[in-house]
Protein backbone atom coordinates (compact mmCIF):
# COMPACT_ATOMS: atom_id res chain seq x y z
CA UNK A 1 0.00 0.00 0.00
CA UNK A 2 2.81 2.42 0.91
CA UNK A 3 4.59 1.57 -2.34
CA UNK A 4 1.36 2.34 -4.24
CA UNK A 5 0.99 5.71 -2.51
CA UNK A 6 4.61 6.57 -3.23
CA UNK A 7 4.03 5.78 -6.92
CA UNK A 8 0.98 8.05 -7.03
CA UNK A 9 2.92 10.87 -5.38
CA UNK A 10 5.80 10.47 -7.82
CA UNK A 11 3.33 10.73 -10.70
CA UNK A 12 1.89 13.93 -9.26
CA UNK A 13 -1.55 12.50 -8.59
CA UNK A 14 -1.74 14.34 -5.25
CA UNK A 15 0.26 17.37 -6.42
CA UNK A 16 -1.04 20.67 -5.09
CA UNK A 17 -1.36 24.04 -6.75
CA UNK A 18 1.40 25.64 -4.71
CA UNK A 19 1.71 28.86 -6.76
CA UNK A 20 -0.86 31.60 -7.05
CA UNK A 21 -1.09 34.56 -9.39
CA UNK A 22 -2.66 37.65 -7.81
CA UNK A 23 -4.12 40.50 -9.88
CA UNK A 24 -3.51 43.39 -7.48
CA UNK A 25 -4.60 46.21 -9.77
CA UNK A 26 -5.97 46.83 -13.24
CA UNK A 27 -6.03 50.60 -13.86
CA UNK A 28 -3.65 53.07 -15.48
CA UNK A 29 -0.87 54.86 -13.59
CA UNK A 30 -2.90 57.77 -12.19
CA UNK A 31 -5.61 55.52 -10.80
CA UNK A 32 -9.36 55.90 -10.55
CA UNK A 33 -11.11 58.06 -9.56
CA UNK A 34 -8.73 60.24 -11.54
CA UNK A 35 -7.45 63.57 -10.24
CA UNK A 36 -9.86 66.43 -11.07
CA UNK A 37 -12.14 64.16 -13.13
CA UNK A 38 -15.76 65.26 -12.82
CA UNK A 39 -17.12 62.85 -15.41
CA UNK A 40 -19.49 60.07 -14.39
CA UNK A 41 -16.70 57.49 -14.80
CA UNK A 42 -15.15 58.90 -11.60
CA UNK A 43 -17.77 61.02 -9.84
CA UNK A 44 -20.40 58.26 -9.74
CA UNK A 45 -18.17 55.57 -8.22
CA UNK A 46 -19.36 53.88 -5.06
CA UNK A 47 -17.03 53.50 -2.08
CA UNK A 48 -16.67 49.80 -2.90
CA UNK A 49 -15.75 50.55 -6.52
CA UNK A 50 -13.20 53.16 -5.43
CA UNK A 51 -11.56 50.63 -3.10
CA UNK A 52 -11.07 48.25 -6.02
CA UNK A 53 -9.52 50.76 -8.41
CA UNK A 54 -5.85 49.93 -7.85
CA UNK A 55 -3.03 50.58 -10.33
CA UNK A 56 -1.97 47.73 -12.63
CA UNK A 57 0.11 45.14 -10.77
CA UNK A 58 0.61 41.37 -10.58
CA UNK A 59 2.17 39.13 -7.94
CA UNK A 60 3.27 35.51 -7.93
CA UNK A 61 3.16 33.75 -4.57
CA UNK A 62 4.58 30.41 -3.49
CA UNK A 63 1.80 29.25 -1.15
CA UNK A 64 4.04 26.68 0.52
CA UNK A 65 6.88 29.03 1.49
CA UNK A 66 5.05 32.37 1.60
CA UNK A 67 7.63 33.92 -0.74
CA UNK A 68 6.17 36.23 -3.38
CA UNK A 69 7.28 38.57 -6.15
CA UNK A 70 5.56 41.74 -7.34
CA UNK A 71 5.54 43.10 -10.87
CA UNK A 72 5.63 46.92 -10.68
CA UNK A 73 5.70 49.05 -7.53
CA UNK A 74 2.63 51.24 -7.89
CA UNK A 75 1.32 54.18 -5.83
CA UNK A 76 -0.97 51.56 -4.24
CA UNK A 77 2.00 49.45 -3.13
CA UNK A 78 1.19 49.24 0.63
CA UNK A 79 -2.38 48.06 0.06
CA UNK A 80 -1.31 45.65 -2.67
CA UNK A 81 1.33 43.82 -0.65
CA UNK A 82 -1.19 43.48 2.19
CA UNK A 83 -3.49 41.69 -0.25
CA UNK A 84 -0.84 39.00 -0.72
CA UNK A 85 0.61 38.79 2.79
CA UNK A 86 0.15 41.48 5.47
CA UNK A 87 3.06 40.07 7.48
CA UNK A 88 5.70 39.61 4.80
CA UNK A 89 7.49 41.82 2.27
CA UNK A 90 8.00 40.70 -1.33
CA UNK A 91 11.11 38.68 -2.05
CA UNK A 92 11.60 40.72 -5.19
CA UNK A 93 10.11 43.62 -7.13
CA UNK A 94 10.27 43.59 -10.94
CA UNK A 95 9.90 47.00 -12.58
CA UNK A 96 8.71 47.55 -16.15
CA UNK A 97 9.70 51.22 -16.61
CA UNK A 98 9.95 54.72 -15.13
CA UNK A 99 6.40 56.03 -15.50
CA UNK A 100 4.66 57.06 -12.30
CA UNK A 101 2.39 54.06 -11.85
CA UNK A 102 5.15 51.50 -12.20
CA UNK A 103 7.94 52.43 -9.77
CA UNK A 104 6.87 55.21 -7.37
CA UNK A 105 5.64 52.68 -4.81
CA UNK A 106 9.30 52.21 -3.95
CA UNK A 107 8.99 55.38 -1.84
CA UNK A 108 7.22 53.42 0.89
CA UNK A 109 10.41 51.37 1.44
CA UNK A 110 12.43 54.44 2.44
CA UNK A 111 13.21 56.34 5.61
CA UNK A 112 9.80 58.04 5.80
CA UNK A 113 8.09 54.68 5.47
CA UNK A 114 9.28 51.18 6.26
CA UNK A 115 13.03 51.73 6.23
CA UNK A 116 13.37 48.38 4.48
CA UNK A 117 16.51 46.28 4.38
CA UNK A 118 17.83 45.41 0.91
CA UNK A 119 14.59 44.53 -0.87
CA UNK A 120 15.69 43.13 -4.26
CA UNK A 121 14.51 45.39 -7.10
CA UNK A 122 15.02 44.02 -10.61
CA UNK A 123 15.62 46.68 -13.28
CA UNK A 124 16.96 47.15 -16.77
CA UNK A 125 20.25 49.18 -17.13
CA UNK A 126 18.68 52.60 -17.84
CA UNK A 127 16.13 52.13 -15.08
CA UNK A 128 18.94 51.21 -12.71
CA UNK A 129 20.86 54.35 -13.71
CA UNK A 130 17.73 56.47 -13.21
CA UNK A 131 17.20 55.16 -9.68
CA UNK A 132 20.88 55.49 -8.81
CA UNK A 133 21.20 59.08 -9.97
CA UNK A 134 17.89 60.75 -9.06
CA UNK A 135 16.51 61.54 -5.62
CA UNK A 136 14.67 60.42 -3.66
CA UNK A 137 15.28 57.01 -5.24
CA UNK A 138 19.05 57.29 -4.92
CA UNK A 139 18.58 57.60 -1.15
CA UNK A 140 16.82 54.23 -1.11
CA UNK A 141 19.94 52.77 -2.72
CA UNK A 142 22.38 54.67 -0.47
CA UNK A 143 20.53 53.58 2.69
CA UNK A 144 20.29 50.02 1.34
CA UNK A 145 16.51 50.05 1.59
CA UNK A 146 16.56 48.47 -1.85
CA UNK A 147 19.17 46.43 -3.67
CA UNK A 148 19.17 46.91 -7.43
CA UNK A 149 19.62 43.81 -9.56
CA UNK A 150 20.31 44.53 -13.21
CA UNK A 151 18.49 42.58 -15.90
CA UNK A 152 19.22 42.12 -19.58
CA UNK A 153 16.89 41.76 -22.54
CA UNK A 154 15.59 38.17 -22.83
CA UNK A 155 17.90 36.92 -20.06
CA UNK A 156 16.01 34.73 -17.61
CA UNK A 157 16.12 34.83 -13.80
CA UNK A 158 15.50 31.51 -12.07
CA UNK A 159 13.98 32.67 -8.80
CA UNK A 160 12.89 29.22 -7.67
CA UNK A 161 12.93 25.74 -9.18
CA UNK A 162 9.51 26.27 -10.74
CA UNK A 163 9.57 30.06 -11.15
CA UNK A 164 11.50 31.76 -13.95
CA UNK A 165 11.16 35.41 -15.05
CA UNK A 166 12.32 36.74 -18.42
CA UNK A 167 12.20 40.46 -19.35
CA UNK A 168 11.93 41.60 -22.95
CA UNK A 169 12.12 45.10 -24.41
CA UNK A 170 9.01 46.74 -25.85
CA UNK A 171 8.67 50.13 -27.56
CA UNK A 172 7.20 52.86 -25.34
CA UNK A 173 7.75 56.49 -24.34
CA UNK A 174 11.18 55.90 -22.84
CA UNK A 175 11.91 59.36 -21.43
CA UNK A 176 13.75 58.08 -18.35
CA UNK A 177 14.24 54.34 -18.89
CA UNK A 178 13.66 51.51 -21.28
CA UNK A 179 10.39 49.56 -21.03
CA UNK A 180 9.98 45.82 -20.66
CA UNK A 181 7.28 43.22 -20.59
CA UNK A 182 7.72 39.93 -18.77
CA UNK A 183 7.30 36.26 -19.42
CA UNK A 184 6.70 34.60 -16.06
CA UNK A 185 7.10 30.83 -16.16
CA UNK A 186 5.34 29.07 -13.28
CA UNK A 187 5.73 25.28 -13.20
CA UNK A 188 6.19 25.39 -16.97
CA UNK A 189 3.14 27.55 -17.65
CA UNK A 190 3.87 30.92 -19.24
CA UNK A 191 2.28 34.21 -18.19
CA UNK A 192 2.73 37.19 -20.50
CA UNK A 193 2.63 40.64 -18.86
CA UNK A 194 2.77 43.77 -21.05
CA UNK A 195 1.02 46.61 -19.20
CA UNK A 196 2.48 49.37 -21.40
CA UNK A 197 3.48 49.42 -25.06
CA UNK A 198 3.12 51.65 -28.09
CA UNK A 199 1.05 50.39 -31.01
CA UNK A 200 1.56 46.66 -31.65
CA UNK A 201 2.66 47.42 -35.22
CA UNK A 202 5.87 49.17 -34.08
CA UNK A 203 7.07 46.17 -32.10
CA UNK A 204 9.54 43.91 -33.86
CA UNK A 205 7.79 40.85 -32.44
CA UNK A 206 4.32 39.47 -33.07
CA UNK A 207 1.93 39.85 -30.16
CA UNK A 208 -0.30 37.16 -31.70
CA UNK A 209 2.60 34.69 -31.63
CA UNK A 210 3.47 35.74 -28.07
CA UNK A 211 -0.10 35.02 -26.98
CA UNK A 212 -0.09 31.68 -28.77
CA UNK A 213 3.14 30.69 -27.01
CA UNK A 214 1.74 31.68 -23.59
CA UNK A 215 -0.83 30.17 -21.26
CA UNK A 216 -2.10 33.54 -19.99
CA UNK A 217 -1.61 37.05 -21.38
CA UNK A 218 -2.15 40.33 -19.53
CA UNK A 219 -1.85 43.06 -22.16
CA UNK A 220 -2.10 46.84 -22.46
CA UNK A 221 -5.69 48.04 -22.76
CA UNK A 222 -5.25 51.64 -21.63
CA UNK A 223 -7.90 53.00 -24.01
CA UNK A 224 -10.86 51.18 -25.52
CA UNK A 225 -11.03 53.34 -28.64
CA UNK A 226 -10.27 56.75 -30.15
CA UNK A 227 -13.38 58.32 -28.61
CA UNK A 228 -11.79 58.40 -25.14
CA UNK A 229 -8.72 60.33 -26.22
CA UNK A 230 -8.88 64.13 -26.27
CA UNK A 231 -5.09 64.52 -26.43
CA UNK A 232 -2.64 64.03 -29.28
CA UNK A 233 -2.45 60.24 -29.53
CA UNK A 234 1.21 60.49 -30.58
CA UNK A 235 1.92 61.51 -26.98
CA UNK A 236 0.22 58.39 -25.61
CA UNK A 237 0.27 55.80 -28.43
CA UNK A 238 -1.18 52.76 -26.70
CA UNK A 239 -2.99 50.08 -28.73
CA UNK A 240 -6.75 50.64 -28.55
CA UNK A 241 -8.67 47.59 -27.37
CA UNK A 242 -10.70 47.65 -30.58
CA UNK A 243 -7.43 47.54 -32.54
CA UNK A 244 -6.15 44.64 -30.44
CA UNK A 245 -9.35 42.65 -30.92
CA UNK A 246 -9.12 43.23 -34.68
CA UNK A 247 -5.49 42.09 -34.67
CA UNK A 248 -6.30 39.03 -32.54
CA UNK A 249 -9.43 37.96 -34.45
CA UNK A 250 -7.61 35.15 -36.28
CA UNK A 251 -6.43 33.59 -33.03
CA UNK A 252 -8.02 30.32 -32.03
CA UNK A 253 -10.81 30.31 -29.46
CA UNK A 254 -8.32 28.82 -27.00
CA UNK A 255 -5.77 31.58 -27.59
CA UNK A 256 -8.37 34.36 -27.36
CA UNK A 257 -9.41 33.05 -23.94
CA UNK A 258 -5.84 33.60 -22.70
CA UNK A 259 -6.08 37.36 -23.24
CA UNK A 260 -6.77 39.51 -20.16
CA UNK A 261 -6.97 43.24 -20.89
CA UNK A 262 -5.29 45.29 -18.16
CA UNK A 263 -3.95 48.81 -17.39
CA UNK A 264 -7.28 50.58 -18.03
CA UNK A 265 -7.52 54.36 -18.11
CA UNK A 266 -10.19 55.84 -15.82
CA UNK A 267 -12.23 56.66 -18.95
CA UNK A 268 -12.13 53.08 -20.26
CA UNK A 269 -15.64 51.57 -20.41
CA UNK A 270 -14.16 48.14 -19.67
CA UNK A 271 -14.13 49.23 -16.03
CA UNK A 272 -17.94 49.00 -16.19
CA UNK A 273 -19.19 45.42 -16.49
CA UNK A 274 -22.56 46.69 -17.69
CA UNK A 275 -21.09 48.60 -20.63
CA UNK A 276 -21.48 47.53 -24.24
CA UNK A 277 -17.69 47.63 -24.57
CA UNK A 278 -17.19 45.14 -21.73
CA UNK A 279 -19.83 42.82 -23.15
CA UNK A 280 -18.25 43.02 -26.62
CA UNK A 281 -14.87 41.93 -25.25
CA UNK A 282 -16.41 38.86 -23.62
CA UNK A 283 -18.55 38.13 -26.67
CA UNK A 284 -15.41 38.07 -28.82
CA UNK A 285 -13.79 35.50 -26.52
CA UNK A 286 -11.44 37.69 -24.48
CA UNK A 287 -11.33 38.60 -20.79
CA UNK A 288 -10.86 41.76 -18.74
CA UNK A 289 -8.48 41.41 -15.81
CA UNK A 290 -10.27 41.73 -12.48
CA UNK A 291 -8.99 43.26 -9.27
CA UNK A 292 -8.47 40.50 -6.70
CA UNK A 293 -8.42 37.76 -9.33
CA UNK A 294 -6.41 34.70 -8.26
CA UNK A 295 -5.19 31.88 -10.50
CA UNK A 296 -3.59 28.73 -9.14
CA UNK A 297 -0.72 26.77 -10.66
Amino acid sequence: MLKYLFTLLSLGVFAQNNYQLHVLGTVQDAGSPHISCTKSCCSDLSLEAKSQRKVSCLAIENKQTGEYYIFDATPDFPAQIRMVNPHKLPSGIFLTHAHIGHYTGLMYLGREGLGADKIPVYTMPKMKHFLNTNGPWSQLVALQNIELKEMANKKSFKLEKDLIVTPFLVPHRDEYSETVGYQISVKGEKILFIPDINKWSVWEESIAEKIHDSDLAFVDATFFDQNEVKRDISEIPHPFVVESMKLFEKLSKKDKAKVHFIHLNHTNPLLDKESDAYKSVLKNGYKVAEFGQEINF
